[in-house]
Formats: structure tokens, sequence, C-alpha cells
């Protein structure tokens, strides 16, 4: 298959420092441009990545002919505009999460989703081990699974850290509590009907650093987390089922290049010495997710995950923020 080309909009670091470095070495990507608005930061970051193009602006990326897709991790007040732009600009869209503020943000682009293919970096949707943790859900192997438990807090007190900015979509739940939220979809293959949610907010920049909530998918089926900006850094994942469990140690920031492993637990030893572990090969789940888009893009396969399922995640979460200010169920 032909490589896709792709320009990056912005220099944000989890371009730089993860995704971009990815698809350079993933077998479908082709980086060949990259904007800032910033003056210098383009032309800085494409000398220390290797990238053949700079732009000084978004829009003379999106006017490059060459570029055929466009990665987009601005912060989230700019995913739905600047994805918009791209889209309308002939440009195949993928766009960090969360995909937008707000689920009726995030419908815009429903004007633009038969044109151009557009989908949400969940990254962690393409990693092997989630791909093996669904399929051992499916076969029943675990019995009926009516609980996925999840646990995903850093602490970052940063004042100039946009994810402690307020007015640009910044805290928990939009930076990391959307990734509990896709899992839980992924897993159950169905979507919650109702949520409640308990959110503790920062004094001084008004973000949720904190926030555990239940979501019913019904049959008895519930996903609970909590995820926090201010608390140790840690993450498990916890998928139990009536007759077996499964513990995903580093669900959601695996080792990029690394083995990863999870683990099966059958319950006859409660001091876990009946788990098993199963290790994973190293692979780069940002250069997996890179290849995928790639061959949607190619029409080598189908987009797994488009502008409906990114609306449906926005809906969950919207419903979660309605959660905190009522203090009571709130249906999706």
């Amino acid at each position: 298959m032909k490589k896709v080309v792709w320009g990056i909009l912005s220099t944000a670091k989890i371009g730089w420092e993860k995704v971009i470095p990815a698809m350079q070495q993933s077998e479908f990507c082709d980086v060949r441009a990259i904007a800032s608005r910033a003056p210098g930061k383009a032309d800085e970051w494409a000398a220390k990545l290797g990238i053949p193009k700079a732009y000084g602006s978004y829009e003379a990326l999106l006017a490059d002919p060459e570029i055929e897709a466009i990665y987009n991790p601005l912060p989230n007040d700019l995913h739905v505009p600047l994805t918009l732009q791209a889209a309308r600009a002939g440009k195949h869209v993928l766009c960090e999460k969360p995909f937008a503020i707000n689920a009726n943000e995030a419908a815009q682009l429903r004007e633009v989703a038969d044109k151009v293919h557009i989908m949400e970096a969940f990254m962690v949707r393409f990693h092997p081990q989630w791909l093996q943790v669904r399929e051992r859900v499916r076969s029943g192997e675990l019995g009926d699974v009516r609980t996925v438990q999840a646990f995903f807090s850093y602490f970052n007190r940063d004042t100039n850290n946009i994810r402690n900015k307020y007015e640009i979509g910044g805290g928990a739940l939009y930076d990391i509590g959307c990734y509990p939220v896709v899992m839980g979809r992924f897993l159950f293959d169905a979507e919650p009907k109702r949520v409640i949610a308990l959110v503790d907010r920062d004094p001084d920049f008004k973000v949720d650093r904190t926030v555990s909530a239940l979501l019913d998918f019904g049959d008895g089926r519930r996903l609970d987390f909590t995820v926090s900006t201010q608390s140790v850094s840690h993450q498990r994942v916890q998928v139990v089922g009536t007759k077996k469990r499964i513990e995903v140690q580093i669900p959601f920031n695996a080792p990029l290049g690394g083995e990863t492993d999870y683990f099966v637990d059958d319950g006859s030893a409660l001091n876990g010495t009946s788990m098993q572990k199963h290790t994973l090969p190293a692979c780069n789940m940002y250069g997996l997710q890179g290849d995928a888009f790639s061959k949607v893009v190619r029409g080598e396969m189908a987009l797994p995950y488009g502008v409906e399922d990114a609306i449906l995640n926005m809906k969950v979460i919207d419903a979660l923020f309605a959660s905190e200010k009522t203090g009571a169920w709130v249906d999706v």
C-alpha cells in the first residue's frame, strides 16, 4: 500500500513526544509537514524530527495539495474548529481526544463526515492488549462480565498547563476520564443508559481535579472509575466476570515499543497467586493507530470509529458533568 502523506497541526507535546515518532516509524504513514502559529516553532520541530516541510500557519498547511491526512493535537477547544476547517479543505482528520467540548459541538462535524474520514484518536483501541481482552470477554471465558473498574491518575498543578485551564477544556474528565468511558463502551459493546458522578474541583483553576463515576449499561453491567489530575500516578483496569477476572496493568499508557502484560485470574487464591500473566510482544499503539487510519484513507479497511462514535462518547461526558450539578442519575 502506498503511504499516506500526513500533516501535523501544531507542535503540541503529545505530537512530538509520542505520536509523530511512532508514525514516522510506522508502515503506512509519511509525515511530510508540521504547522504552528508561533513564529519559528514549526521550523524548530521540523528540524528536530526530520519533517520536510514547516508552515507558519495552519491555513498554509491545509492548503498544501500533497497533504492527504491531518493529525490534530491542538487544545480541546480547537479540536472541532480546526478539524472542520481541515475537512472542508478535503483532508482526512485524526483528531485527539476529547473530540469536542460537548456533544453538540461534536455534532457540527456531521456536515463533513460523508466527505472525508474523521476519527477520534483513542490509540488504546488499537493496542493488542485491549483487542485480546475484548476477545476474551466476547468468548465467554470470563463468564458474564458485569463490572469494569478503572483508576487513572497523575499529579499536575502547573498553572500554565492547558489541562489546568478551564476556559479551553481542561480538567480530569476531558483529559483522562474519557479513557475509562471509551473502554467501558469498547468492552461491553454497548452504550450506558444513565450515569452519576462525584466531582471535586481545584479552588484556583476551577477545573475538575478528581472525578468518580458510575455508568449503568443495563442488564446488571456497570463501569465505575476514578480519575484524578492531582493524585499520585497510578492506573489499572479490572474486568470482572462470574468465572474469571482480567487485570490490565498499564491500560492507558502502555509501554511504547515495549512488551505489555495483563493478568487472568480464576479467583482460586485471594493472594494473587492464581493470576496467570500474558505477555504481548513489543508494539507502539500510536503507530498502529496511524497505520489503521492510513488504511482507511486508502480504502483498505472500513472506518472503525467515526464521528457518530465520538458524539456518543461526548454524550456520556456531558451527562457526567450534568450529574455533577444535580447530584443525581442522568440519562445519557
